[in-house]
């Protein structure tokens, strides 16, 4: 990190799930801010000895008391927008996990404070933050419009990461909602085309979740610019990880697909395996024939590195005031085809966007 001259920003994680403790570590190791106490509604267990010394708290409110500038939100999806409201109409600038809300009307109402509050909400799309996605989607726009997009995400998760599931699967339903958000932005970047039509389906493969639940979904949706695209999510440990890492775009020009190291068995689950790339196949078209080239993605970021990133771009943000109207509205974007694909799921019929 740069050496500044701006006094350190004091933040409240709430939240130590995995992804709330990876973001501590990033405040940690970050001198722009300051953790002024961690926030979890159980008492936080199994801290990194590096967040240990932090005060923790267990109600949100209570540590709100003390004026966070920052106000960081990694809990549950079904709180996401309440606490990012709270936050701001207390002065508080908001970093919060993606999906932004439970639904397009609550991330509306999100929007709509950070503007009316002047305060910064930064969603956490930790793909936009990693050099070789930003490399992927370059390359991508560079073989169409119109785009073909095939992109999965499947996990065979057991034991504390089958619980993880399960309790996300109470809050999403699916997860195409909680995971598909990430590459619904992705294929928003890459067409900047409105989305026309979404289909999904879906089926629950386990007597371990609620009726209304389905761990394994899938959408397909078009664009106004004639692109379509795909993307599937499947939980459990029934899983299959036989491609179960699919990211993959192909246009006129030609087509890129990001690929990934072989995987051995329950690597799948892996949090790592998520956002790494190993390399990029780019095939562009020369007098109808294919030329292929593998673009190496050596000494990418690591997950923990990714979210150090991120919470810089947010205090990038704050000291430079910039202006997060488009990256607002992605996310409600983004969420509104997720949401559609779950609708159009429980409805068994195409849903069109107005």
């Amino acid at each position: 990190m740069g050496v500044t001259t701006n006094p350190p920003l004091g933040v409240i994680v709430v939240g130590l799930g995995q992804m709330g403790i990876s973001h501590a570590l990033a405040y940690h190791y970050n001198p722009g801010f300051q953790i002024l106490s961690l926030v979890n509604r159980s008492p936080a267990k199994n801290l990194p000895k590096e967040l240990q010394n932090y005060p923790t708290q267990t109600d949100f409110h209570t540590a709100l008391s003390v004026n966070p500038k920052v106000v960081s939100i990694n809990t549950h999806t079904d709180t996401h927008a309440q606490y990012a409201i709270t936050a701001m109409e207390a002065g508080s600038h908001v970093f919060v996990e993606k999906p932004l809300a439970r639904n397009t009307e609550e991330a509306k109402r999100v929007v709509e404070t950070a503007r009316r509050t002047n305060r910064k909400v930064v969603i956490g799309y930790i793909l936009r933050y990693h050099p070789s996605w930003v490399e992927f989607i370059r390359q991508a726009r560079l073989l169409g419009p119109p785009f073909v997009m095939r992109m999965n995400l499947n996990q065979r998760s057991t034991g504390p990461s089958w619980e993880i599931h399960k309790r996300l699967l109470r809050d999403s339903k699916n997860p195409i909602v909680d995971c598909g958000v990430h590459y619904l932005d992705v294929m928003l970047q890459i067409t900047d085309s409105k989305p026309v039509q979404v289909r999904g389906m879906g089926l629950a493969l386990s007597e371990e979740i609620a009726s209304d639940e389905v761990n394994y979904g899938h959408l397909q949706i078009m664009f106004e610019d004639g692109s379509v695209g795909w993307y599937e999510a499947g939980w459990g440990p029934m899983v299959s990880e036989t491609a179960c890492f699919v990211k993959d775009v192909m246009g006129p020009k030609g087509s890129v697909s990001i690929v990934a190291d072989e995987m051995e068995a329950g690597a799948s689950a892996n949090v790592d395996g998520h956002t790494k790339t190993s390399k990029l196949r780019v095939s562009t078209m020369d007098d109808g024939r294919a030329h292929d080239e593998l673009i190496s993605m050596e000494d990418e970021p690591g997950h923990n590195e990714l979210c150090e990133r991120e919470q810089q771009f947010l205090l990038n943000c704050i000291w430079e005031d910039r202006d997060l109207g488009q990256h607002m509205e992605d996310a409600i974007r983004s969420l509104e085809i997720a949401l559609a694909a779950n609708r159009s799921m429980r409805e068994k019929r195409a849903i069109d966007f107005v």
